[in-house]
């Protein structure tokens, strides 16, 4: 797929270099302190993101770090949408929004939300799945072992590769069963969402595996614990192993990239774009 249409006329180019998506975290509780901003900030942060060379904003209002805890509709409404309707003034760029509640999604699209990127795989909300249906939106479906609050309890897999490639595709039939467009999927395996290091650094060495599916993948890798647990540093040092392991899985067939740290892999992407133009 060269291009995805998105409502209200935007759309993606997967034609070229793989597209970056910013991460604003519109909470107090996301596992890395900077990418928090609430209100105008948010909305600051998204337009500087923008500028960086995002190609996507991603706007969550609920924290889905490992032992987070569940925030209710209410509060993730009042947190997200007035700063999804800011940015919208001020841009055009595609914007998603994080999000497992149905009446979230909805707000949010009406605010002006292209993309739902549900880490439940639009599982955790019966509604979900008709209101992308209803609404033309793209999704994204991501693999998930348990929930944020208990999903690193010893997850296990035989083949997490295998296992993670088999869900999508049952997700993704699900999801075409009950009307949602076969070309406003994205996949996303669930970097660190129930997997061991073991089983994310076999994700993004396969991941050429779930993109042969014919669907674009998302990656969302910045600054996880895998990270940590292969260079010894703490989240404030992660970035060097995130780009690394950014590179790899762009290399390996990944069409978005979920980061914090948005002009360094902006240039990561066009230096990797170069070398590979230049062999053909």
């Amino acid at each position: 797929m060269d291009r995805m249409d998105l409502p209200g006329g935007r759309s993606l180019d997967f034609s070229g270099p793989c597209l970056v998506m910013a991460i604003v975290n519109c909470n107090g509780d996301s596992f890395f302190a900077p990418s928090r901003a609430r209100d105008r900030e948010a909305v600051d942060r998204a337009l500087e993101a923008e500028d960086a060379g995002a190609a996507i904003i991603d706007f969550g209002g609920e924290s889905t770090r490992p032992g987070a805890e569940y925030v209710d509709s209410e509060e993730e409404l009042r947190r997200v949408i007035p700063v999804i309707e800011a940015f919208r003034k001020k841009s055009s760029l595609p914007v998603s929004v994080d999000t497992r509640k149905a009446a979230v999604a909805r707000a949010a699209l009406e605010a002006g939300a292209d993309i739902i990127n549900d880490i439940s795989a639009l599982g955790d909300d019966p509604m979900m799945l008709p209101l992308c249906a209803e609404r033309g939106a793209a999704a994204v479906l991501m693999h998930m072992k348990g929930t944020p609050r208990d999903m690193q309890k010893a997850p296990m897999y035989d083949d997490a590769s295998a296992e993670v490639g088999e869900y999508l595709l049952s997700v993704v039939q699900q999801a075409l069963d009950r009307g949602v467009r076969k070309d406003r999927i994205i996949l996303d395996p669930g970097i660190g969402f129930g997997k061991r290091t073991e089983d994310n650094l076999a994700l993004i060495n396969r991941l050429a595996e779930i993109r042969r599916s014919g669907y674009p993948v998302l990656v969302g890798l910045s600054r996880k614990t895998f990270i940590g647990d292969v260079t010894g540093q703490g989240v404030a040092g992660r970035l060097a192993g995130t780009l690394a392991a950014n590179a790899a899985a762009v290399m390996n067939g990944a069409d978005i990239i979920r980061v914090h740290d948005v002009k360094e892999h902006v240039d990561l992407v066009k230096v990797l774009y170069a070398i590979a133009e230049a062999g053909n």
